[in-house]
């Protein structure tokens, strides 16, 4: 009988460790995957693109199959190549992302330069024949799936970085995997969410049994073009703070100081003009908005160079392969 009792006491003691490893690991998810808010924004005002133009009742089906394409990307691609990374080259991880550091700064930029001189609109009548093209919902999902690849890279590697370097393998592992699988399911679920608000606005406005029901209904269906066009606002926005927020800590990490102690210092000289309550706001406003300068300054540089010197290369390679 006390050896019964003192298994069931080991068995308990094991229940509770893993408890707390399960607990661990979540809360390691939760607090990496916040440092990746900015591309999981972006991400979220990038989706809703996709299924415009289609039948209602196909919406939720293309979203669904872009958030399967965007598990995989993180899952069975990109964790694998994440792990192998932090094992043998953790050198890699800052280089690496100042590189998806700039290629948010230049993606935020770019969209900055098409609202400020936006292209002439495409014929209505081209547009229809377009979406009459029965492969087209096809296209637009790979096409989608390999723009949320590198928006994916940059989540898994802002999420690695974020990690603990003392964790064991399997907790990073399972950290870096439920972060990925977190993240997908805001992101998309999100997306269905926002995709079909003006249809359950519609929905409500003309069958609510109350008057202030179809009100609502209505205010939803108004409301939605200016949530939308806020929404890629803030992801833009989003984009270039972040980026420029990872060139300069890359920066640092690299050695080259001078960058982040400016701005940590320029921020703490005005946060110390207003009130102790809003000092650590302002200092987080005033880093935040140098960042985004920084990152919009480096977009603007790259647009010509991807323009004029990535992209022709790219296309040289594409014809001879």
């Amino acid at each position: 009988m006390s050896g019964l009792l003192a298994l069931l006491d080991d068995v308990a003691a094991i229940a509770k460790v893993a408890a707390a490893s399960v607990d661990d690991v979540v809360g390691q998810a939760v607090k990496a995957s916040s440092k990746a808010a900015g591309a999981v924004i972006d991400d979220a005002a990038v989706t809703p693109k996709y299924v415009h133009g289609f039948a209602a009742d196909r919406e939720i089906p293309i979203v669904w199959s872009i958030a399967r394409g965007s598990l995989f990307n993180k899952l069975v691609v990109l964790l694998p190549l994440a792990l192998l990374l932090s094992i043998f080259a953790p050198w890699a991880i800052a280089p690496l992302l100042m590189l998806g550091g700039a290629y948010l700064c230049f993606e935020g930029a770019e969209k900055v330069w098409h609202a400020l001189y936006p292209a002439d609109h495409h014929d209505e009548d081209l547009y229809r024949e377009k979406l009459a093209d029965a492969h087209l919902e096809e296209k637009k999902v790979k096409g989608a799936i390999k723009t949320d690849f590198i928006l994916s890279a940059e989540i898994m590697t802002i999420t690695l970085s974020a990690l603990p370097t003392d964790l064991p393998f399997w907790m990073v592992a399972a950290a870096l995997a439920l972060a990925g699988v977190i993240i997908t399911v805001a992101v998309y679920g999100a997306v269905g969410v926002i995709v079909k608000a003006d249809d359950a606005g519609l929905a409500m406005a003309a069958k609510g049994r109350l008057a202030v029901t179809r009100k609502l209904g209505v205010g939803i269906v108004r409301g939605m073009p200016g949530f939308l066009k806020l929404l890629v606002v803030v992801g833009t926005a989003a984009m270039i703070w972040v980026g420029g927020s990872i060139i300069v800590h890359g920066l640092y990490e690299l050695g080259l100081k001078a960058p982040y102690s400016a701005i940590h210092d320029l921020a703490v000289a005005v946060a110390n003009r207003v009130p102790a309550a809003a000092r650590d706001a302002v200092e987080l406003c005033v880093t935040a908005g140098i960042d985004g300068l920084i990152g919009l300054a480096l977009g603007a540089v790259l647009i010509p160079v991807v323009k004029y010197a990535i992209l022709p290369i790219a296309g040289l390679f594409a014809r001879k392969a």
